[in-house]
């Protein structure tokens, strides 16, 4: 164990034993007490804050961050899973527009591009701390009259059942790593470059029509993915895990209709122009997407 390590670990028992929102000791002090130098130190601190176990206050110290939520993949919608854990859910809308689907988003609503598409963008947060940013892309025709106000007060999954007669039993979901740009650091409350996590979600109706298209980006400080895994020649409720590039194409749901209705084949991925570029900020061992088939609830 290299001495960078062994700070790292010394640190971790003293967070295990102190409260969120309470201060580490100083540099100097964890200096003295580990009998290590303050650069070792400081480099333990600094991927301690980077992996979001701790966080820095300028001019106050380093203080125990709040822990990260465990994201499960599975078919609930973001209303539903903070509340699960305790935490007061909150939307904000920041943009709703209408728009012609265009090329992309026809290909991935399986509609023509001339179709109306309601487009809306929404700040996620959880006891009023910012957790996500949301792209929602659904069919006009589905969502008559829908407002920004509607999307601030509740789950849009139950909106849907309640409103429009429309229930999601399941859909395709993609994660990979990614960094945000500026506009996502800004609305986020995060430094620029910052680890996060870009969901893209497909959800399907009962009827087997596509729903929507979500592009999701999460903090990477605030969240980890958490997935059951089962032994060889047992079926796994788990997301398989990928290489980036690997049958990845912008149109890998073009055929999304026509193997939804009981087949096994499922779309390879889904692409999101630009996210190459994005996550070639990542190591190469974080550069792997990872590909979910999501089971509607009983």
């Amino acid at each position: 164990m290299t001495k960078q390590s062994e700070a790292r670990a010394q640190v971790l028992d003293l967070i295990d034993r102190l409260g969120v929102g309470e201060a580490i000791p100083s540099e100097r002090r964890l200096t003295v007490d580990f009998g290590m130098s303050r650069l070792t130190v400081r480099a333990a601190l600094d991927e301690l804050v980077r992996e979001g176990y701790l966080v820095r206050k300028r001019g106050a110290g380093t203080f125990v961050s709040e822990p990260k939520i465990a994201q499960e993949l599975t078919m609930t919608s973001f209303t539903d899973d903070m509340r699960r854990r305790g935490l007061v859910p909150a939307s904000r809308t920041l943009e709703l527009n209408t728009v012609s689907a265009g090329a992309r988003l026809g290909r991935l609503l399986h509609v023509s591009p001339s179709e109306l598409v309601v487009v809306v963008k929404r700040l996620r947060l959880a006891d009023r701390e910012t957790m996500a940013i949301e792209d929602l892309h659904v069919r006009a025709s589905l969502v008559p009259n829908l407002s920004g106000s509607d999307l601030e007060t509740g789950s849009f999954y139950e909106l849907l059942e309640n409103r429009y007669g429309i229930t999601v039993v399941g859909g395709v979901q993609t994660v990979e790593p990614t960094v945000t740009n500026d506009e996502e650091s800004s609305l986020l409350g995060v430094p620029l470059h910052s680890p996060a996590f870009q969901f893209e979600r497909i959800t399907r109706s009962n009827t087997g029509e596509a729903v929507e298209y979500v592009r999701s980006i999460y903090r990477g400080d605030r969240y980890r993915l958490v997935t059951e895994l089962s032994g060889p020649g047992l079926t796994s409720s788990g997301p398989a895990l990928q290489t980036k590039g690997s049958g990845f194409g912008e149109s890998g749901l073009d055929n999304w209709l026509s193997n939804v209705s009981g087949s096994s084949r499922w779309p390879s991925g889904i692409n999101q122009s630009g996210s190459a570029e994005r996550s070639a900020a990542t190591s190469p061992e974080q550069n792997e997407a990872v590909q979910h088939r999501l089971e509607g609830e009983e």
